[in-house]
């Protein structure tokens, strides 16, 4: 694998021909939705179930462009004000090249009045990217935080040990954090059916806020990526490799566990209308729980095949997803869309009410739309997700569906149901946005594992196994310690830069979690100058009950 990531690095470093007319652009939930009146219209055939996207020159690159020039009205003004409110730090054009670098701030305070405590974010971070002729494209974006969180976002990483989404974390007071992490990609077009990305990033599968298959939601990974696109179709294979510290703490030696793991993704735009995809994906261990080193299977590095069939022609040692997932345009305004994810399937009690332990799949049914009561740049997007106990975990904690510690697909893990509405309206340099998420999920309790829990191992159910073919029965979603979240949100910000989405922001969010044992609420409010386009959730879900390790050791 070294020598195929070395190889495509030496043929990167040879290109260099004529300018590039493609620019990339991380993945934000927040802008990405900005773009909405261009990619759910009726009139075009844009392929959306994969983020971020290289955006090139069709409508949505001239709709890119004005969002992120607006407020340049090509009039003189001074050097700082230029910097400030319309360019790049730096930002260079040659003949052949392009290349840009910028600081990225991200200070604030806040206060949690539920908790009487102050809080506080500061981050230092910086970007750059570039392009060579228009086959090359790079980018490079890096961050050290430091914060004060309030009480539920400190239990989340005393229990998994990492800042939410971005790397492992280290404590310097009773609600202090601070860690770092990078993202980074090369990208080579050499025709313009394929594109090969490396990089260090994350990969979102879907139409939606929230992925059943893969999200944005874990710690970035390194990763090969092979994008071909084909008229209607649109088709990826990508290589990663992940850490798992949940392995670490319960194998025999202590030593950090690496695995591999493997997805493609077929999209298929059937008319302007109707797309449907298809997605598949492996995890692989490269080192057991025991400490025996185990082989990687090249089988799998075949870019177009169905991983299923052939994991389970080895014996089915791995753990393997399979999923779909289909988009309808009902108007230029208006789609519908959805996901299903497969675990796990035992087709004498898939369709019985036994609730079989061995049937393990989520999904999810949405729409989201532009221009609501016709308000331009009003957008909104409406969400139920579910996903059944034990989806996602495994026979062996190295096996489960995640990376550095977290879920790769839904954050809240299993066991649970979701419905989640978002606003969005953007007026000039202002940006509006709301959210409301209404959670009900099942948490393990008195030492039991109900199915919440991905890191847990499923064939260690609460609930006895009946037969070693039919797994435990009686399961069902919210089942353990039934919790309720209610979570709103709301922001309102004022764009200084879109560059690099540099803007002042006022936020507050409140937040209640109760169940039998415990009744946490939350009422934060944070004020601060944010910028980048990274995605940072803060509407989780607990992953164990108070006092008890989301991360399980043995």
């Amino acid at each position: 694998m070294k020598k195929v990531f070395i190889g495509i690095m030496l043929s990167l470093s040879l290109i260099g021909v004529a300018r590039a007319q493609v620019e990339y652009q991380p993945y934000s939930y927040q802008f990405y939705q900005k773009l909405n009146a261009d990619i759910y219209s009726t009139g075009t055939r844009e392929h959306t179930a994969m983020k971020p996207s290289f955006i090139d020159d069709t409508l949505l690159k001239r709709s890119y462009d004005s969002l992120m020039n607006y407020g340049n009205d090509g009039k003189p003004h001074g050097l700082g004000y230029q910097k400030l409110f319309n360019e790049h730090l730096v930002d260079t054009k040659g003949q052949n090249s392009t290349f840009y670098f910028d600081l990225l701030p991200d200070v604030g305070i806040g206060r949690d009045v539920s908790g009487n405590l102050n809080t506080n974010i500061t981050s230092i971070g910086a970007q750059f990217g570039g392009t060579v002729s228009n086959k090359f494209y790079y980018y490079f974006s890096g961050y050290y935080n430091s914060e004060v969180l309030p009480e539920y976002l400190s239990t989340y990483i005393d229990q998994t040990g990492i800042g939410p989404g971005q790397a492992a974390a280290r404590t310097y007071s009773t609600y202090g954090y601070d860690w770092s992490y990078y993202t980074a990609l090369l990208s080579y077009t050499p025709i313009k059916y394929l594109n090969i990305t490396l990089g260090h990033d994350k990969t979102f599968i879907g139409d939606g806020y929230r992925s059943e298959l893969l999200s944005d939601y874990a710690s970035p990974y390194p990763f090969l990526k092979l994008t071909g696109t084909l008229g209607n179709v649109r088709y990826m294979a990508m290589y990663a490799y992940m850490d798992d510290p949940v392995a670490a703490s319960n194998s025999v030696d202590n030593v950090p566990r690496k695995k591999f793991a493997v997805f493609h993704y077929l999209d298929w735009n059937v008319s302007n209308r109707i797309s449907v995809g298809f997605f598949d994906a492996v995890i692989s261990y490269t080192v057991d729980d025991a400490g025996h080193p185990r082989p990687f299977d090249f089988s799998y590095l075949t870019p177009i095949t169905f991983l299923r069939p052939l994991e389970a022609s080895n014996g089915s040692p791995d753990n393997a997803l399979i999923g779909a997932t289909g988009k309808y345009k009902i108007s230029d305004h208006l789609a519908v869309y959805g996901q299903f994810a497969l675990d796990e399937f035992q087709s004498a009690e898939f369709f019985s009410n036994d609730g079989s332990s061995r049937n393990k799949y989520g999904w999810q049914l949405g729409f989201r739309g532009s221009d609501l009561f016709g308000a331009k740049g009003l957008n909104y997007l409406a969400e139920y997700n579910t996903a059944k106990p034990y989806t996602y975990s495994e026979r062996s904690y190295i096996e489960n569906y995640s990376d550095n510690g977290e879920p790769l697909a839904h954050p809240w893990g299993a066991n649970f149901r979701e419905w989640v509405g978002l606003l969005n309206y953007s007026y000039k340099r202002f940006d509006f946005s709301g959210e409301a998420d209404f959670g009900r999920y099942g948490l393990d309790e008195n030492g039991l594992n109900w199915g919440k829990n991905i890191f847990e191992l499923y064939t260690n159910t609460a609930r006895p196994e009946s037969s070693a073919n039919l797994g435990a029965l009686g399961n069902y979603t919210g089942q353990g310690l039934t919790t309720n979240m209610v979570y709103l949100e709301g922001k309102v910000a004022f764009v200084l830069n879109p560059k690099y989405n540099l803007r002042i922001e006022l936020g507050a969010i409140y937040r209640t979690e109760d169940n039998a044992q415990f009744n946490d609420k939350t009422t934060w409010f944070t004020i601060g100058l944010r910028s980048s386009f990274r995605n940072i959730y803060n509407d989780l879900a607990s992953f164990a009950s108070h006092g008890q390790l989301a991360v399980p050791v043995d």
